[in-house]
């Protein structure tokens, strides 16, 4: 990128463009209106704070959308220290050597061409999934949405969350089996 396609910051526009945005991407991360509001402040805020540092070599919104995935890893590591650490010392099962491997799997994602009844449908498994995942213990949860939703590395929440990965994919496998039980009494029964 040369000097002339470099982008620049307007931060009188950052309200007015980017607020809602950042609020539904929050909200989805952290599942609390108040909590999604303050981290977007807190993201505006810190983006004035560090408006040097911009290099121009991305647009606004994906600068402030960097920022506030940093501040949404550091309230979920902030509400994780309160608990202690004790809760995710989980003793790992590794008697063989591609135990754990499956949880790493991505499956594609198929559009679907469907009729309004398979949409319907989806919606409503949405819904019903984002039930299940509200009756999960908050660390579980929490490492769950981090890894498989929103796509965190593996060391990145390790080290934001201070555990290993061992304690990480049994965290995550559990979380698997409670959200395929739940799903099986609420869905598909």
């Amino acid at each position: 990128m040369n000097e002339l396609e470099k982008q620049t910051l307007d931060p009188n526009k950052w309200i007015d463009a980017y607020s809602d945005y950042l609020f539904n991407y929050t909200i989805v991360k952290v599942n609390d209106d108040e909590v999604a509001k303050d981290l977007v402040q807190e993201t505006f805020l810190s983006a004035l704070k560090a408006m040097k540092n911009f290099k121009g070599e991305a647009s606004e919104r994906t600068w402030l959308i960097s920022i506030l995935k940093r501040k949404i890893i550091d309230y979920y590591r902030k509400i994780n220290s309160k608990k202690g650490k004790a809760e995710v010392r989980i003793t790992y099962n590794d008697d063989t050597e591609n135990e754990g491997e499956w949880l790493e799997e991505r499956v594609a994602d198929y559009h679907l061409d469907g009729n309004a009844e398979s949409e319907m449908e989806n919606v409503e498994l949405g819904l019903a999934i984002n039930k299940c995942m509200d009756k999960l213990p908050e660390k579980q949860a929490t490492i769950f949405k981090m890894k498989t939703v929103e796509g965190f590395e593996t060391e990145i929440i390790c080290k934001e969350l201070d555990i290993t990965p061992s304690n990480l994919w049994v965290i995550i496998h559990r979380a698997r089996l409670q959200l395929m039980d739940c799903l099986e009494k609420s869905w598909y029964a």
